[in-house]
Protein backbone atom coordinates (compact mmCIF):
# COMPACT_ATOMS: atom_id res chain seq x y z
CA UNK A 1 0.00 0.00 0.00
CA UNK A 2 1.50 3.46 -0.86
CA UNK A 3 -0.04 6.46 0.43
CA UNK A 4 0.69 10.62 0.13
CA UNK A 5 -0.26 12.49 3.24
CA UNK A 6 0.11 16.71 3.60
CA UNK A 7 -0.16 17.82 6.96
CA UNK A 8 -1.02 21.22 7.45
CA UNK A 9 -2.58 23.46 10.10
CA UNK A 10 -2.24 20.08 12.66
CA UNK A 11 -4.46 18.28 10.06
CA UNK A 12 -3.80 15.08 8.18
CA UNK A 13 -4.76 14.71 4.47
CA UNK A 14 -4.43 11.86 2.26
CA UNK A 15 -3.84 12.61 -1.27
CA UNK A 16 -3.16 9.91 -3.13
CA UNK A 17 -3.91 5.98 -2.08
CA UNK A 18 -3.13 2.91 -3.93
CA UNK A 19 -2.50 -0.48 -3.26
CA UNK A 20 -1.39 -3.60 -5.41
CA UNK A 21 -1.42 -7.10 -4.96
CA UNK A 22 -0.48 -8.76 -1.21
CA UNK A 23 3.07 -9.29 -1.10
CA UNK A 24 4.37 -13.36 0.00
CA UNK A 25 5.71 -12.92 3.55
CA UNK A 26 9.52 -13.39 1.93
CA UNK A 27 8.82 -10.22 0.11
CA UNK A 28 8.29 -8.43 3.15
CA UNK A 29 10.89 -6.67 4.50
CA UNK A 30 11.37 -5.46 8.14
CA UNK A 31 11.05 -1.17 8.27
CA UNK A 32 14.32 0.60 8.72
CA UNK A 33 15.07 2.33 11.32
CA UNK A 34 12.99 5.29 11.48
CA UNK A 35 10.34 3.98 9.72
CA UNK A 36 8.13 2.73 12.26
CA UNK A 37 4.12 4.15 12.16
CA UNK A 38 4.86 5.42 15.58
CA UNK A 39 7.33 7.85 13.30
CA UNK A 40 4.05 8.92 11.25
CA UNK A 41 1.70 9.74 14.23
CA UNK A 42 -0.57 12.77 14.09
CA UNK A 43 0.20 14.65 16.62
CA UNK A 44 -2.49 14.85 19.69
CA UNK A 45 -5.46 16.92 18.78
CA UNK A 46 -6.41 19.80 21.47
CA UNK A 47 -8.06 23.42 20.80
CA UNK A 48 -5.66 26.47 21.55
CA UNK A 49 -7.12 29.34 23.39
CA UNK A 50 -6.27 32.01 22.39
CA UNK A 51 -4.23 34.20 24.00
CA UNK A 52 -6.07 36.88 26.33
CA UNK A 53 -4.52 39.69 28.58
CA UNK A 54 -4.48 39.38 32.10
CA UNK A 55 -5.69 41.61 34.89
CA UNK A 56 -7.35 45.05 33.71
CA UNK A 57 -6.65 44.93 29.72
CA UNK A 58 -8.22 41.50 29.88
CA UNK A 59 -11.50 42.85 31.83
CA UNK A 60 -11.93 45.85 29.84
CA UNK A 61 -11.38 43.49 26.78
CA UNK A 62 -14.45 41.31 28.23
CA UNK A 63 -16.41 44.57 28.63
CA UNK A 64 -16.17 45.27 25.09
CA UNK A 65 -17.00 42.42 23.70
CA UNK A 66 -19.67 41.84 25.93
CA UNK A 67 -21.35 45.73 25.25
CA UNK A 68 -20.70 44.50 21.64
CA UNK A 69 -22.67 41.57 21.66
CA UNK A 70 -25.35 43.11 23.40
CA UNK A 71 -25.95 45.81 20.88
CA UNK A 72 -25.92 43.69 18.23
CA UNK A 73 -28.53 41.11 19.93
CA UNK A 74 -26.26 38.19 20.67
CA UNK A 75 -25.62 36.62 23.52
CA UNK A 76 -23.01 38.17 25.44
CA UNK A 77 -21.48 35.42 27.26
CA UNK A 78 -21.28 33.20 24.59
CA UNK A 79 -19.20 35.85 22.81
CA UNK A 80 -17.23 36.24 25.40
CA UNK A 81 -16.86 32.36 25.31
CA UNK A 82 -15.96 32.61 21.39
CA UNK A 83 -13.61 35.33 22.11
CA UNK A 84 -11.13 33.89 24.95
CA UNK A 85 -11.70 30.58 24.13
CA UNK A 86 -12.87 29.59 27.78
CA UNK A 87 -15.60 27.52 29.18
CA UNK A 88 -19.32 29.26 29.87
CA UNK A 89 -18.45 29.11 33.82
CA UNK A 90 -15.14 30.98 33.65
CA UNK A 91 -16.60 33.25 31.06
CA UNK A 92 -19.31 34.35 33.33
CA UNK A 93 -16.48 34.66 36.21
CA UNK A 94 -14.28 36.81 33.73
CA UNK A 95 -17.54 39.24 33.28
CA UNK A 96 -18.40 38.91 36.98
CA UNK A 97 -14.77 40.31 37.21
CA UNK A 98 -14.99 43.22 34.63
CA UNK A 99 -18.29 44.24 36.60
CA UNK A 100 -16.69 44.55 39.95
CA UNK A 101 -13.40 46.60 38.00
CA UNK A 102 -16.15 49.06 36.95
CA UNK A 103 -15.89 48.31 33.44
CA UNK A 104 -19.24 46.91 33.19
CA UNK A 105 -22.98 48.54 35.49
CA UNK A 106 -23.93 46.25 37.78
CA UNK A 107 -26.19 43.66 37.33
CA UNK A 108 -28.80 44.57 39.39
CA UNK A 109 -30.26 48.47 40.65
CA UNK A 110 -30.41 48.27 44.28
CA UNK A 111 -33.05 51.05 45.75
Amino acid sequence: MDARAVVSEGRITIGDLSAGPPAAPEDRAAPERGTAPADFAAPARHRARPSWPRGREGRRLVAETYRAAQGEGRDPVLAVMRETGRSRRRSLRLVAAARDAGFLPPRHNHR
